[in-house]
Formats: structure tokens, C-alpha cells, sequence
């Protein structure tokens, strides 16, 4: 037989991998610490750091940076949810 049901829906594998909490809370705390250290302290640095600029410009690198992280983020987790690693 095949995977699908008469509907089109696949059916669920009975082999399916599970993580468990512990790796789960761990890839959880890993992806915060990483978006936290991207997104707010490189937005910090850059509006600290970039003394070569003026404030307005300063601003807008910090803005697209965080914005940068967290859509980089997004695409992260999703690709590691379609390799079921997460």
C-alpha cells in the first residue's frame, strides 16, 4: 500500500522522530541566545561603535540589522523544521 489515504493526506509514519525535551529546550535556549546576540547587541555596537557616522545613518544599519537577524532566523528554524532537527 501506499502512504497516502484516499483523501490525498499522507498518513503519519510510524517511524517518526521525536526529539526529546531536553534537546528541544536546548535548541530552543541556543536559537534565543543567538537571535538576542545578533539582533539587540550588534544593533548596540553598531550605534556605539560607528563613530565614522552620523546618527541617523547609525540608525538605520542598527534597524536593518535587526531586522536581518531575525528574518535570517526565521528561515533557519523552518529549515531545520523541514529536516526535522527541531
Amino acid at each position: 500500500m501506499s502512504d497516502t489515504e484516499p483523501s490525498g493526506d499522507v498518513a503519519p509514519s510510524s517511524s517518526s522522530a521525536e526529539i526529546g525535551w531536553l534537546r528541544a529546550i536546548g535548541s530552543g535556549l541556543a536559537i534565543l541566545v543567538v537571535g538576542f546576540g545578533g539582533a539587540v547587541f550588534g544593533a548596540d555596537r553598531i550605534l556605539t561603535k560607528a563613530l565614522g557616522l552620523r546618527r541617523a545613518p547609525r540608525e538605520y544599519l542598527a534597524m536593518a540589522l535587526f531586522f536581518l537577524v531575525v528574518i535570517v532566523l526565521a528561515w533557519v528554524l523552518r529549515r531545520l523544521q523541514d529536516r526535522k532537527l527541531i
